[in-house]
Order: structure tokens, then C-alpha cells, then sequence
């Protein structure tokens, strides 16, 4: 569905140019031509977006499949997906919605309305409605339009992003946004330039700073460690010094396993000793709760009280959980876990 594009301006009246400000990509597009991720075609001086409410993946399913694991624990949630991306990681597990023919792409979608969105949320008793499996950046405006509808229906909003919109399109999310999930790749620019062919990555850390700190949202980072990509313990203690100092010690951080995929198929599977090792670090460094995903059943997947490291989370499946918390607090020693959580 074409639809105007929200942040963009027009650069040369000569000749119809105009320069997308979604994100750091902020491509110059000509008369005709569509920007980098394929999903907005200038029109005579006039950006469009081609995907606003073509949705390429629905589902409902716990909140811990983000993954984040101190927003509402084993809740339900309205997930949703489109096409496209502004990276180009080359491990991408969503590949056929991330890096496909756009145009093609989109035929194959369902048209919903926000309205449709909320109401099939609250008619699977969902505690919100969360963009996730392509970049959610694609969809700006219609994100924007489902997650202000949701909040007239009193219900919560959460985003699975990789961080690289601007701070213009974060601070226009900001008042609707509850939940963000932030996938950090690395802290070297290297990394990112291997992993996701991106070489500019201080607004991705910035925009995880801002959603805390101005906006108040909670924040959990993911972090998938690609053996000999971004696997080196200088590299991941800098992560977990970004997340103390910027983010708060009682930050959540997944680190997950990779499996090969796509161009990294002839990479090996992220040791299991490696991730052990690399929580066991960032817990030194003072971080509270460090995760282990995509190992099920791995007692790293627990939620453990600071004080006493007794569990109080246990995390057997994605849709399985078996949840000691009592208000917020340790059941044992009555610590106040940090995070949102339903009474």
C-alpha cells in the first residue's frame, strides 16, 4: 500500500531529489529511484513507503521469544512482521523477509489496518502488540499508527530493533513505545562492517541510551555471538561496560548462540564454553542478569536473585516458564527484581 513517508525533505526542486531521515542510512533518492532498503520510492519529489500495513508474518507468542525476559514474564503478545531491512547481515536468520524483492515481496502480504492489529490482540487476551522478525524501522509509520492505537486500548508496545533509525524517528515513538529490545552486534565498527555492512554505529548505542533515559522504556539487549566475528572478550566486555554505565547494572543481556546460516554458513556454532565464560564475565564487570539463549533448558536462561541466587524464573522452553515471583520481589529473600511484571 503506498503511503506517504513521514521523515524526509526535499533537497533539489530542479530535479524532484529528496533525503529519506529515517535512518543513518539517509539516502539521497532521486526522481523514480527507491532508497537502500527498498522500501520507499520518491515520486515526483514526494517519498513513499511501499509496506504500510502489509504484513508478511503474524503470530502470538510469549513475550521470552524476543527475547525479553523482565518485561511482563510470560505473557502473550500480538507479533508481528513485514519486509525489508537496513542492514545486510550476512547470518540473517529472516533472510526471505529481510532481503527480498520488495516489490515482489509485498504482493505475497495481508493488508491489516491498526485497528485490525489491536483488535486481534485484545481478542487473543495479548498483553500487547510487538514488531519483530525484519527490521521494524521499515514500517515507521505504520508502527507509529498501530502502537498509538494500542495505547488508546490500553495496551503495551514493544520493538525488536537492530537501533539504526534516527534519533527523530525514535523521539516520534518515544510517548508509545514500552519495551525495547536492542540488538547490539558488536562495539567495534569492524564488526558491525563484517557482520551487517554498516560502518556508523554511535547512534545504535545513543538510541539505546535515549529509550532509558528519556523515554523511560525498558530496555534489554541481545547480543548473537558469531564465532570469529564478534566472539573476542576485549569486544564483549566493552558491550557490558556500555550497558553499566549507560544503561544501569540491573540491564538485562541475552547472549545467544549463533547457528550457521546464509552467507555464514560455513561458520561454526557458538561453543557453548564460550558463551559460559563470556556471562561469567560480564557479571564480574557488575551486570546483573546475563542470559544464555538458544541453548534450551540451559540454567543460563534464569532469572536469579541478586542478593540470595536462589531462581525465581525458570525458563525450560520459550513457552515455558515457571515463575516464582511474588509482586516484584524474591519469594525467598524479597529483593526487588528489576523490570515490569503483572500482579
Amino acid at each position: 500500500m503506498m503511503h506517504e513517508a513521514l521523515l524526509w525533505k526535499r533537497i533539489d526542486d530542479s530535479v524532484a531529489t529528496v533525503r529519506c531521515s529515517l535512518c543513518m542510512r539517509r539516502c539521497v533518492i532521486e526522481n523514480g529511484q527507491f532508497g537502500w532498503c527498498a522500501t520507499r520510492i520518491n515520486q515526483n519529489g514526494t517519498l513513499y513507503t511501499l509496506t504500510y500495513g502489509n504484513v508478511a508474518q503474524l503470530s502470538i507468542s510469549t513475550i521470552e521469544k524476543k527475547p525479553l525476559y523482565h518485561f511482563f514474564p510470560g505473557s502473550m503478545w500480538l507479533s508481528l512482521g513485514g519486509v525489508g531491512c537496513n542492514f545486510k547481515c550476512h547470518g540473517c536468520q529472516a533472510w526471505d523477509l529481510s532481503h527480498c524483492d520488495v516489490k515482489k515481496k509485498v504482493q505475497e502480504t495481508t493488508y491489516m489496518s491498526p485497528q485490525a492489529v489491536v483488535k486481534k490482540a485484545k481478542q487473543n487476551g495479548c498483553q500487547g502488540v510487538c514488531f519483530t522478525y525484519n527490521e521494524p524501522t521499515m514500517w515507521f509509520e505504520y508502527v507509529l499508527d498501530v502502537f498509538k492505537t494500542a495505547k488508546q486500548e490500553k495496551l503495551s508496545t514493544c520493538l525488536v530493533t537492530n537501533g539504526f533509525m534516527t534519533a527523530q524517528a525514535l523521539n516520534m515513538l518515544g510517548e508509545y513505545l514500552d519495551g525495547y529490545c536492542l540488538d547490539v552486534k558488536g562495539s567495534f565498527m569492524e564488526s558491525y562492517t563484517r557482520i551487517a555492512d554498516v560502518s556508523e554505529i554511535n547512534t545504535i548505542f545513543s538510541n539505546g541510551s535515549e529509550a532509558k533515559r528519556r523515554w523511560a522504556m525498558h530496555v534489554e539487549i541481545v547480543t548473537n555471538i558469531i564465532p570469529g566475528y564478534n566472539s573476542s572478550e576485549k569486544e564483549l566486555k566493552e558491550i557490558a561496560t556500555w550497558i553499566f554505565a549507560e544503561l544501569g547494572k540491573d540491564t538485562p543481556w541475552h547472549l545467544t548462540r549463533f547457528f550457521p546460516y546464509g552467507d555464514f554458513k560455513e561458520v561454526a556454532p557458538t561453543p557453548q564454553a564460550l558463551l559460559e565464560n563470556m556471562r561469567n564475565m560480564a557479571m564480574r564487570e557488575g551486570l546483573l542478569y546475563v542470559y544464555i539463549g538458544n541453548i534450551p533448558g540451559h540454567p543460563g536462561a534464569h532469572t536469579y536473585c541478586q542478593k540470595c541466587k536462589k531462581p525465581i524464573i525458570k525458563r525450560l522452553e520459550y513457552d515455558e516458564i515457571e515463575n516464582r515471583m511474588a509482586q516484584g520481589h524474591c519469594p525467598h529473600c524479597k529483593t526487588l527484581i528489576f523490570g515490569r511484571f503483572a500482579f
